[in-house]
């Protein structure tokens, strides 16, 4: 390679000379201010040329020069990436060129290629960037996210502190202390290992009430700016001793969804006593981990569909059944299950260009940024529309609000930014964010890969650091409803003294009466009612928990009791409980103007026996 050739009066620091006349030049010279900060200088060759009489004119006309303190120059893609490299930016692009010839060669013909053709080049940059090609600050988006995310976590906390007695309590379906004492019996000291909640030091009610009560307060704080790590720290450990200590009840996508996010939301926030717009920038690494979280939970949620072989979800009529076979329908279901054909596949086609078109677009340019943005919103908001989903559609959103940046704010929200003086908080270690990295990308690209090519095998270190990590539940698969349900099961507990006459036990959020008005929960997630459904889909012996809320009920033991619209048998508990299967479908427009009702069933026979207290005791 030729040596570069050299300047005798070098500048103090390294300089990038651009051609001051060109439009697109000047754009994408205030993108590299915006990269490099201090470390670069950069002047037009209409303004300093004369200083470099070594520099043919040619030379400045033809390409950006960078010239060096020591009074090197180069050209073209070699040019760019030494400057960038300066700064803080990245830095492996230059690695890649200096290591790897087809790099440079490819680096050198793309630049060729655009300094040729400027005036397209331009309006490229116009449709993809905007005016504004800057990289653009996100302090205040992270701002809004974390405080965002605090918001999700106290709707997790006081969803699940209203209900977790019932669920997991000494009195409950599956007392957590039964549960961690046959682990022990079992595991011995691995238990930490394969089960890692504060639970294990006490597993009694009051402690789960403090761990709801310590993680909504903790949710709270987040959402105030104050102590921003920290408070996410104690929702995480507060979340994650739960989810474990929940068992079936705490088992869904969402649930790891918020652990995962609330994972990388700790190391996005700065570690001092409250947010502030005036501090360092957040990570650039974590804010990419965030959005390839995004992308993996986006796409796979439609890939899942595709490749499960689902002849439903192919032929795109998934949607002509889903409002009213999803776990908790609203009223609004009703509606728009009653949509012509057409337009449930439509909405189909829809929506899976959303999910395996638009997660792309998360890491093109800004504009296309902001698309994505309003497509992945516009989704969520027509799913909580029509449908329960607990904190999952606003948990979404918030990852979607990373897309944007601090431009969209309005001025008056920007303010702060400009503040001078020291930051209030001091931003984590780039080691420490680098082996976050390292390891989320390693054991994530595994699931992604044994998604898509379906590899017999992964190298030892990945299998070892999927596993050991795993028991953690942040760093997850994703794909809801790979098969779309086309039937309605829907199980009705009845409770009898005499095994005559039979009274149902009456439900707060699931189908029951099919004169009752289906309603909105969400971001409350009634966790019973949801394992209903999943039980329904299947028979008893695959939901061993089912017996134990009979055995609850006939006990008559009020935290269960509590989880249930009524209770039937107020004075006593009853003798005898059975399960009975119903077949659940929409009324037409024509039945619902004549019955006034939101639903038809038709019984199909028992899901559960009769049973009572001698039964499930011997």
């Amino acid at each position: 390679m030729a040596e570069p050739p050299r300047v005798a009066a070098p500048p103090p620091k390294p300089l990038v000379v651009f051609d001051g006349e060109c439009g697109f030049c000047r754009r994408w010279i205030r993108r590299w201010k915006s990269e490099t900060g201090e470390a670069v200088d950069y002047a037009s060759s209409q303004e300093v040329a004369q200083r470099f009489p070594e520099i043919p004119a040619e030379a400045f006309a033809r390409s950006v020069q960078l010239i060096l303190p020591t009074g090197e120059v180069f050209e073209g893609a070699q040019a760019v990436l030494r400057a960038l490299a300066a700064g803080p930016g990245p830095h492996w692009l230059l690695g890649a060129y200096r290591g790897i010839p087809a790099f440079a060669a490819a680096s050198e013909l793309a630049y060729r290629l655009v300094a040729r053709h400027r005036q397209g080049a331009s309006l490229v940059t116009r449709l993809l960037w905007g005016s504004r090609v800057e990289r653009p600050d996100t302090r205040l988006t992270s701002d809004v996210f974390l405080r965002l995310v605090g918001l999700c976590y106290l709707a997790a906390f006081v969803s699940l502190w209203v209900q977790i007695a019932g669920l997991v309590g000494s009195r409950g379906i599956l007392p957590v202390g039964e549960f961690l004492a046959a682990v022990r019996a079992q595991t011995g000291g691995a238990r930490f290992d394969l089960l890692p909640t504060l639970c294990w030091f006490n597993a009694g009610d009051g402690f789960l009430n403090l761990l709801c009560g310590a993680g909504t307060a903790a949710a709270l704080l987040t959402m105030a700016g104050l102590a921003p790590a920290w408070s996410l720290i104690v929702c995480w450990v507060c979340y994650l001793s739960l989810s474990v200590a929940g068992q079936v009840f705490l088992e869904f996508q969402w649930d790891s969804l918020l652990l995962e996010t609330g994972l990388l939301a700790i190391f996005l926030a700065p570690r001092g006593l409250r947010l502030s717009r005036a501090a360092a920038p957040p990570s650039r690494m974590v804010l990419f981990l965030l959005r390839w979280l995004l992308f993996r939970l986006t796409f796979a949620s439609g890939y899942v569909k595709l490749s499960s072989g689902d002849p439903v979800w192919r032929s795109m009529a998934a949607l002509r059944y889903h409002y009213e076979t999803q776990p908790l329908p609203p009223w609004t279901a009703w509606f728009a299950h009653q949509l012509p054909a057409s337009f449930q596949t439509f909405s189909c086609v829809v929506m899976f260009g959303i999910e395996l078109g638009v997660p792309f677009l998360i890491f093109a340019p800004r504009r296309l940024r902001l698309c994505a943005f309003g497509a992945l919103v516009f989704l969520q908001a027509f799913i909580a529309a029509t449908g329960n989903y607990a904190f999952f559609n606003l948990l979404t959103v918030v990852l979607a609000v990373l897309l944007l940046d601090d431009w969209v704010f309005p001025e008056r929200w920007r303010r702060g930014l400009r503040s001078p003086g020291a930051a209030s908080g001091r931003r984590w270690p780039r080691p420490v964010t680098a082996v976050l990295a390292a390891v989320i990308l390693v054991v994530s690209g595994a699931q992604m890969a044994a998604m898509l090519l379906r590899p017999r095998s992964f190298p030892a270190p990945v299998v070892w650091l999927a596993r050991a990590i795993g028991p953690f539940r942040s760093v997850n698969r994703y794909g809801l409803f790979a098969v779309m349900t086309t039937s309605r099961p829907e199980i009705i507990i009845e409770g009898s003294d005499d095994l005559q006459t039979w009274r149902p036990y009456p439900f707060r959020w699931k189908p029951g009466d099919p004169m009752r008005r289906p309603r909105f929960v969400a971001p409350h997630q009634p966790r019973l009612d949801w394992q209903m459904w999943f039980a329904a889909l299947g028979s008893a012996e695959e939901s061993p928990w089912l017996l134990r809320l009979v055995e609850r009920l006939l006990d008559g033991s009020p935290e269960v009791v509590s989880l249930l619209a009524g209770n039937p048998f107020p004075e006593r508990p009853p003798k005898y409980i059975r399960a009975v299967l119903y077949d659940y479908r929409f009324t037409d427009i024509a039945q619902r103007r004549q019955t006034g009702a939101w639903w038809r069933r038709e019984e199909t026979g028992l899901y559960l026996p009769v049973l009572s207290r001698e039964m499930l005791r011997p």
